[in-house]
């Protein structure tokens, strides 16, 4: 007998509801805010900063993060991307480089469009399951 529509709809928020709550319980998830991104359309995403110690460019953001999620608050909503993509994302043509030289610590990172970040990581996740899909019939026939 085939699932009803309100049997699949069930199932696949109960998938949604346990998959928020894995997101929200992260114990490495890292909160950014960008006071700009409403009158930009942008979300910055630093790599470097300037140290005023070593007078020198270090890195910094998401080059040195622990994290293994990047939650970014855009007034009332919230995306959280796993920290691999965006760097994943950051080695492509998406982002545009920018300095930011906002004394006393100037940094330099890329911006991107919220609806970008978002496509990126649908295009890659698609991507991996077209690739594992063709792997298993290469394996399985």
């Amino acid at each position: 007998m085939k699932d009803s529509n309100w049997d699949l709809d069930l199932r696949d928020g109960l998938a949604g509801e346990s998959k928020v709550a894995d997101l929200l319980s992260l114990d490495t998830l890292e909160v950014k805010t960008d006071r700009r991104w409403r009158e930009t359309g942008n979300i910055y995403i630093e790599t470097e900063c300037w140290y005023q110690v070593s007078q020198a460019w270090e890195p910094s953001g998401i080059r040195v993060t622990k994290a293994t999620h990047w939650a970014y608050v855009l007034e009332d909503s919230v995306i959280i991307v796993p920290t691999y993509r965006i760097r994943e994302m950051l080695w492509g043509d998406k982002v545009r480089p920018i300095t930011c030289n906002i004394p006393p610590n100037p940094s330099r990172g890329y911006l991107v469009t919220p609806g970008t970040l978002l496509e990126y990581v649908r295009d890659a996740h698609n991507y991996e399951i077209q690739e594992h899909n063709e792997y298993e019939r290469e394996k399985y026939g």
